[in-house]
């Protein structure tokens, strides 16, 4: 339920709160006196598109605030999904709206975005004006009703879930028999891709350890010589090397420790470093002897380099790369080689999903048909109460070819006298009988809608008298089990009121002002004189306002 609405700099009303109660709640006004900005600001925390022309005259921005309280499960699990969750049960939303174009929304004092708070609003508040009665002039609409009544959300999962399974198979055995035609040379292409990535057998890696490899080989003639250096400083060249001297060091300790065993442990150390120098210059030989043997060996490396780079440059720039590349090719050559066989199985498995769907549709279409015989009952006898007594309504089906949204069209035909047959609405439909008939349909609707709040903005055009108390009495009644809040210029609607709000506008200073203030049984009767009787409000108005009053 909506329990506040804080408005501040938007159009007319420079700053204004008002708070709002379950039941019925009416809002009336004069012409222009800004009845129609409060359902402008509620669009704007509903996450409507909004234009800079509606922030007022003088200011950079413009702010509304709301605020509600028990929430229905698909708010809530909304919330909880993108982390807001609820605080004591209230809901606070809030958008600013700049000059410059720029949203600030959020959602419980959280940042948000104007795409989240739509996505709220649709599960908020559903508001009805002028424009959506002629939505009944669009057959393409009329299917929705049928759908919200019939609520079955399992089984239009279960539909929509299916279409998209056949849709993706259709989709792709289409492609895969377009391409046919090019299939031979694509198999060509394909061939020859894998044979030349085949025969260069990429080893993830490889490139870094070639690249090292030819460093090291770049400077062999410099390595020889540190190499050949360090072998004769070891093992000697002329004269004695470290090693031999080394030996004669050894000999010494081994014949003090036989004299003093104290000295055995240091014996084993020099030993062990004499023969740990004889491997190193062993290793330093080998080193030497495997550079000298191995002359073609940057050769070899330059050449692997060059393939490798060439590869990268039509499959991928690094070996990860290319192997997914020949990954890719060999099984799109294996599919291409089993064309024939891949078509039968992919039409076979198309087939299996359309039927599955047309399964699903035609449960869908058996759902919508009883449906819609309950609508057209149930609208009929909200139009009768409606002043409508000879109304007739038909809900016309054909069949269609598989959709998103099933294999029917539907459209509502109206009768509004004896004698005629039903028509499309937009053939016959007067506005005060779209307006009836709109509401007719919301509260149908109604018991299956589990939306909190219902705005009615002006349901009553083109009605009057004993048609237009009966629209105020049928949302008296929708008002029994959601929050209704009504925008209206009918004097038998506004004294059903469970609270009236007036909306009045004041010039101060050269500058207009509204202001939206709840009012007392006075202060109703004065409003309800002044509707029925213009701005001279008479005691005879005065009375018909009472009578009006006490007779609700």
């Amino acid at each position: 339920m909506l329990n506040s609405l804080y408005i501040e700099n938007i159009a007319v009303i420079e700053k204004s709160d008002v708070e709002f109660y379950s039941g019925l709640n009416i809002l009336t006004g004069e012409t222009g006196a800004g009845k129609s900005i409060v359902i402008d600001a509620i669009n704007a925390i509903l996450g409507k598109r909004t234009s800079r022309e509606i922030i007022r005259n003088g200011a950079d921005t413009a702010t509304v605030y709301a605020s509600f309280s028990g929430v229905n499960d698909a708010v809530k699990e909304k919330l909880d999904e993108n982390g807001y969750p609820l605080e004591d049960d209230e809901l606070i939303i809030s958008r600013t709206m700049s000059l410059t174009g720029k949203n600030n929304c959020r959602v419980n004092g959280k940042p948000a975005n104007v795409s989240f708070l739509k996505e709220l609003g649709l599960n908020l508040i559903n508001i009805h004006g002028q424009h959506e009665s002629y939505e009944l002039f669009s057959p393409d609409t009329h299917i929705n009703y049928i759908d919200n009544l019939a609520c079955d959300s399992e089984l239009f999962a279960e539909y929509k879930a299916s279409y998209k399974t056949y849709k993706k198979l259709n989709k792709e055995l289409n492609n895969f028999l377009n391409s046919e035609s090019n299939k031979e040379q694509r198999i060509d292409v394909l061939s020859y891709q894998v044979e030349e990535l085949e025969n260069a057998d990429i080893k993830i890696g490889e490139t870094e350890q070639l690249s090292e490899e030819r460093r090291v080989l770049m400077n062999v003639e410099k390595v020889t010589s540190q190499l050949h250096k360090a072998k004769n400083a070891l093992d000697g060249n002329s004269s004695f090397g470290i090693v031999d001297s080394l030996d004669d060091v050894v000999t010494s300790l081994q014949n003090a420790s036989e004299l003093n065993p104290s000295l055995t442990e240091l014996f084993n150390r020099v030993n062990d470093l004499y023969y740990e120098l004889q491997d190193c210059s062993n290793e330093i030989s080998d080193s030497i002897d495997e550079i000298e043997e191995n002359p073609y060996r940057l050769e070899e490396i330059e050449s692997r380099l060059d393939l490798l780079n060439k590869l990268s440059r039509k499959y991928g720039g690094t070996e990860e790369e290319m192997l997914e590349f020949l990954y890719n090719a060999q099984a799109e050559l294996k599919k291409l080689n089993e064309f024939d066989e891949n078509a039968d199985k992919l039409k076979a498995q198309r087939d299996k999903a359309k039927e599955k769907c047309k399964a699903f549709a035609d449960k869908l279409s058996e759902t919508r048909i009883n449906t819609a015989r309950e609508f057209e009952k149930r609208v009929k006898q909200e139009m009768v109460y409606l002043d409508m007594p000879n109304v007739e309504i038909i809900v016309s089906h054909t069949a269609c070819e598989l959709s998103s949204n099933g294999q029917d069209n539907m459209e509502i035909l109206i009768s509004a006298n004896p004698g005629e047959e039903p028509k499309p609405v937009s053939k016959i439909a007067s506005g005060g009988e779209l307006s009836r008939m709109m509401l007719a349909i919301k509260t149908v609707l109604a018991s299956s809608d589990f939306i909190d709040t219902l705005i009615f903005d002006e349901v009553d055009t083109g009605v009057s008298g004993s048609a237009a108390h009966k629209v105020g009495m049928k949302l008296k009644e929708v008002s029994k089990t959601r929050q209704v809040l009504c925008v209206t210029h009918q004097a038998q609607i506004a004294a059903l009121a469970d609270n009236h709000f007036l909306i009045e506008k004041n010039v101060k200073d050269n500058r207009t002002y509204t202001q939206i203030n709840l009012l007392d049984y006075e202060g109703r009767l004065r409003e309800l004189a002044r509707i029925i009787d213009g701005v001279e409000i008479t005691d005879t108005a005065l009375a018909h306002a009472e009578k009006l009053m006490n007779y609700n």
